[in-house]
């Protein structure tokens, strides 16, 4: 009874990278085949730490210039920015009063960012779940992409449906179903392959820019860190190097393979012939991305105009769906 439909975000927070390409963005372009979907750009996620002001309407501007520059069709599927939805904002206040405090409590993403300050951040960052559930269920999305690291955040968002709709003996939300991205789902630092990519690392080193030229990224490959192992004969091998694995997997995820068929591909040469084509398909991949994303940038009414179109469109959804929640919980609508 519900529509197959994708609702998926990424925050405005500037300075993507090949982690953001990776993880989500290359797979929202493959997923707009098979679905109906939604992509926004989360700015009320951003917000639940300090940005500045002054970047945060630049930085959603980024992040849609970022979806479109990387094969997703704006006349397709729906790219929009949270903010300017409010009914996000409405769900989100009823699944607080939903959800339980204990189920909160077990977000370990919530742990991992609050650390032993966890007095003192925002209720914002505790609450984020929430909000990310408002964000799914306010289309009665289907299906979303997650990585690993959002899968509990995805097992909340069912229960909160879920009880929802036991509280008040309806069938208003679906129960979600994740699609899994296996293929490069964490792309990890190029410096540390224990640790995720991230903009906030101290090297710059440590990471591929989407708008990385082409002699800053084959610089970045050529100083990534491997160890003086030979490139490794199967996957068991490979595991045990996380460095030289993370290279494998981004290989892997740019021409839609394996670990397993990049090995075999690789066997037997030297690590430096690897990196070499790896910076190549880095460089086939991203440097189309980038001049893009430039050129749009240079273009703030035509991106503003995507924006305000996703969400009319995105409202024209959400709109019926939050009237059905007032109806069902009591609430009298304007």
């Amino acid at each position: 009874m519900f529509v197959k439909r994708i609702l998926s975000g990424v925050q405005p927070t500037g300075d993507l990278h090949l982690g953001n390409y990776l993880g989500a963005i290359k797979n929202f372009v493959a997923l707009q085949n098979d679905y109906e979907c939604l992509y926004c750009v989360v700015d009320l996620h951003a917000i639940t730490v300090w940005q500045d002001p002054k970047m945060l309407a630049q930085h959603t501007r980024e992040v849609t210039a970022a979806f479109i520059a990387s094969g997703i069709d704006p006349d397709k599927n729906i790219i929009f920015n949270q903010s300017q939805v409010h009914e996000h904002t409405q769900l989100a206040w009823i699944f607080n009063c939903v959800a339980r405090m204990g189920w909160l409590n077990r977000m370990t993403q919530f742990k991992d960012k609050a650390g032993k300050n966890k007095e003192n951040v925002s209720v914002g960052l505790f609450a984020y779940p929430n909000l990310m559930a408002a964000d799914i269920l306010i289309y009665k999305a289907t299906h979303v992409p997650v990585g690993e690291d959002q899968k509990q955040h995805l097992e909340l968002c069912r229960d909160i449906a879920q009880k929802f709709n036991n509280d008040f003996n309806s069938n208003v939300f679906p129960i979600i179903e994740p699609v899994i991205m296996k293929q490069a789902a964490r792309v990890m630092s190029l410096r540390d392959g224990k640790k995720k990519m991230s903009k906030s690392d101290v090297s710059e080193y440590s990471r591929i820019m989407l708008s990385d030229d082409v002699d800053l990224i084959n610089l970045k490959i050529k100083k990534a860190k491997t160890d003086s192992l030979p490139f490794p004969s199967n996957l068991n091998d490979a595991q045990k190097r996380p460095e030289v694995f993370n290279l494998i997997s981004i290989f892997a995820a740019l021409n839609n393979s394996s670990p397993e068929q990049v090995i075999k591909k690789f066997n037997n040469s030297e690590l430096s012939y690897f990196k070499n084509e790896l910076s190549d398909s880095l460089i086939s991949t991203i440097e189309p991305i980038g001049k893009e994303i430039n050129k749009l940038l240079n273009d703030k009414n035509y991106l503003d105009s995507i924006i305000s179109t996703g969400a009319d469109k995105a409202r024209s959804i959400a709109n019926p769906v939050i009237n059905e929640v007032y109806n069902k919980i009591g609430l009298l609508k304007t």
